[in-house]
């Protein structure tokens, strides 16, 4: 059984820093395009950033290319996002999500992905 499990989500100031996990059971992420979305009441879930599976190439949202650091370790199956100088804007509710031998012109691709974590909030006050 395939689990995600998002965490360090939380409060923090504008220009501030945070780092979330997603830890993942049941499956090998070196295998896996892994990413990370976004989502808000209002709009649809949005790609931030993401590692292909092949080459572990790395991908970001203009929005937070600069800010964002997408990385993972593959031996304890962790996927990390590094935030910093946050902003307002990003609160949202984050996600981490796998994509079993996808092709990495589609890791951007919401409904691409096998399998999804619960999601972790973050707040950015200004």
């Amino acid at each position: 059984q395939v689990q995600l499990v998002e965490s360090g989500g939380g409060l923090v100031q504008a220009g501030g820093s945070l780092r979330l996990s997603c830890a993942g059971a049941g499956l090998i992420f070196s295998r896996y395009n892994l990413g990370w979305f976004r989502q808000t009441p209002e709009k649809a879930r949005e790609f931030v950033a993401g590692i292909s599976w092949i080459g572990r190439s790395t991908y970001y949202a203009d929005s937070v290319k600069g800010r964002f650091t997408v990385s993972t370790d593959n031996a304890e199956n962790i996927l990390y996002l590094q935030m910093i100088s946050l902003k307002p804007e990003d609160t949202v509710i984050y996600y981490c999500a796998a994509d079993l031998l996808a092709p990495k012109q589609i890791i951007a691709a919401t409904g691409e992905y096998d399998y999804w974590g619960q999601g972790t909030q973050v707040t950015v006050s200004s």
